[in-house]
């Protein structure tokens, strides 16, 4: 009973939130105030790009589970995987395209699938630091000594707070959610 009061009160707070930005959108277009016309106009924009985005996103992370056996995930990610896990995990992040919000459904299947926590948090480092698309462009106008010195600093920082932060959680018996 009181989990479903909880719930009743975060959905009307969310509701709440929603109606008085709504009312902050509609009063900066009346009045001509141009940063709530700004942020009306990136949100509009933020959404679109993830209602483009997503329905490849999901069919990917459908054909993933489909087609990828949970022992070869396990194999490659798994508690007995060793460092080859977290080279892995460098690699799949470091070929993920798009924004962020691609990357952390794909760690979710991944963990389902019996990734370990320390190499799902790599994955999720890797994604946001070592995309191939972004390492060119940093390359072409920073130079590559500066992407070489930034990978090196990265990827062990990526690596030490991963397996840190997974032996911290897998000590207190911390899974990730498996359902939906």
């Amino acid at each position: 009973m009181e989990k479903k009061r909880t719930n009743i009160i975060k959905q009307c707070i969310l509701l709440i939130v929603i109606v008085l930005f709504g009312m902050f959108i509609l009063l900066s277009w009346w009045t001509g105030f141009s940063p709530g016309m700004l942020i009306f106009d990136t949100l509009i924009s933020y959404s679109t790009e993830i209602l483009i985005i997503f329905p490849f996103v999901f069919v990917l992370i459908s054909l993933f589970e489909v087609w990828v056996k949970q022992e070869t995930v396990e194999k490659h990610l798994g508690a007995n995987s060793g460092i080859r896990g977290f080279l892995w995990a460098i690699l799949l992040g470091g070929t993920t395209l798009g924004p962020m919000l691609v990357a952390l459904p794909i760690a979710h299947a991944l963990s389902r699938k019996g990734a370990r926590l320390s190499v799902v948090f790599t994955y999720i480092g890797a994604a946001s630091v070592c995309r191939i698309p972004m390492t060119v462009f940093e390359a072409s106008y920073l130079g590559i000594l500066f992407t070489v010195i930034r990978y090196a600093v990265s990827i062990p920082l990526i690596i030490l707070s991963s397996v840190i932060l997974g032996r911290y959680l897998d000590k207190r018996k911390y899974t990730i959610q498996k359902g939906g």
